[in-house]
């Protein structure tokens, strides 16, 4: 196995339980660099510090699976490590047919991704580490999970920074063109083929039911809609009516169907646009609304674009500032990680200053449970959902 030796010093964010070693931090390496084998990390005085896997082609160079000494290379490690974080899940959702099972770094299995749509999983390997060992994963899905198919949704840049292929891969069983999953009593069609993420969006459940008692009576805007599924719990909460926006024709159809799905197409429509133009052209038609959800793709992809992306976030939210009707709500959210809660709270009070309307803050939210954050690793905490009232 690799030996891996840190410099002085660079052992106490590991210790603190952070998984990854960057590669600037290695003082030396004992074996041959393979991208995804297994290795042992030792800090200046030789103490093991954990077992892992290195990729040489990655910044970061090492990610830690576990503290103990222990084979990462069996069946068992991986069919035990899923287990204890289903068994979590299903304490969370006993009723529930889709959630997320592996949340990477958060669950110990860093660069893996398992996401269950009922009785098919959607997974993602996101590291040389994990593609290595496939295999094994595989094997531990079957046994604890027995699947009609797993698809592996690798069509994601990250892979390209790992020395890895990206594409999207049938990798047991099969796996319909469209399932269904259910949330807070509504059904939603899911493409784990060409949907977004591994299929749709797990991490906004608990914060829908936000709209249940504030979108009642009301007029309800939901931006960057995509599947509908703000839109379709504001109409499910007693909304007067809602409009869905988005760019996208293919989120507009699916968007649609869902509504017509749960038969909540006399108060919920959507519109195939620019969401930044439709929100200005809103406001020249003189409309208002009492509710205005704004769930927007990830705009900051990296520290370097945080300036240009906060630009966007000020614009869309000072646009929908602006459309609140007195005392109404505005419901934004951020999925990117490299914008921070306190930035993001700054930036709101930008936007609200920009559209001259007095604002506070009723709650502030993150990612649903089964989305768990490791508080020693705060990479794993990336969305912010905050309500304001305009007052």
């Amino acid at each position: 196995m690799i030996r891996i030796y840190l410099k002085k010093n660079e052992d106490r964010r590991i210790r603190s339980g952070h998984p990854w070693v960057f590669s600037n931090e290695i003082s030396r390496i004992e074996g041959t660099p393979d991208p995804g084998a297994a290795c042992e990390l030792f800090d200046v005085a030789g103490g093991l510090l954990g077992i892992g896997y290195h990729n040489p082609s990655s910044l970061i160079a090492v990610r830690l699976l576990t503290g103990q000494q222990e084979s990462i290379n069996t069946v068992e490690f991986f069919e035990q490590r899923i287990a204890a974080a289903l068994a979590h899940r299903r304490n969370l959702y006993p009723q529930l047919d889709s959630y997320r099972v592996v949340y990477g770094e958060s669950d110990h299995l860093p660069g893996l991704v398992v996401d269950k749509y009922g009785d098919y999983l959607s997974i993602q390997l996101l590291s040389a580490g994990m593609d290595r060992r496939r295999g094994l994963i595989l094997d531990a899905l079957q046994r604890l999970f027995s699947p009609k198919g797993i698809i592996a949704r690798n069509d994601v840049a990250v892979r390209g920074m790992e020395g890895l292929s990206e594409g999207v891969e049938l990798l047991a069983g099969e796996i319909p063109q469209k399932i269904s999953m259910q949330e807070n009593g509504l059904t939603f069609e899911v493409d784990l083929w060409q949907g977004q993420k591994t299929g749709g969006f797990l991490d906004q459940k608990e914060n829908h039911r936000l709209l249940k008692h504030i979108a009642k009576g009301k007029e309800v805007l939901d931006g960057f809609c995509y599947s509908g599924s703000w839109a379709c719990h504001a109409g499910l909460f007693g909304a007067r009516s809602v409009l869905g926006l988005d760019i996208s024709a293919k989120a507009v159809t699916l968007a649609a169907q869902n509504a017509a799905r749960n038969g909540l197409t006399d108060r919920v429509r959507f519109e195939e646009c620019d969401v930044f133009d439709r929100l200005r052209s809103l406001k020249l038609e003189g409309r208002s609304f009492g509710v205005v959800v704004l769930d927007p793709p990830a705009f900051v992809k990296s520290r370097k674009t945080i300036a240009e992306a906060t630009k966007g976030y000020i614009t869309i939210n000072r646009r929908a500032l602006e459309l609140l009707e007195p005392g109404g709500y505005l419901i934004t959210c951020s999925c990117s990680y490299h914008m921070g809660r306190e930035p993001f709270r700054e930036m709101l009070v930008t936007a609200s200053r920009q559209a001259k309307r007095e604002i506070r803050l009723v709650t502030t939210c993150s990612q649903a449970p089964d989305h768990p954050v490791l508080l020693s690793f705060p990479e794993s905490e990336y969305l912010k959902c905050v309500v304001l009232q305009a007052v």
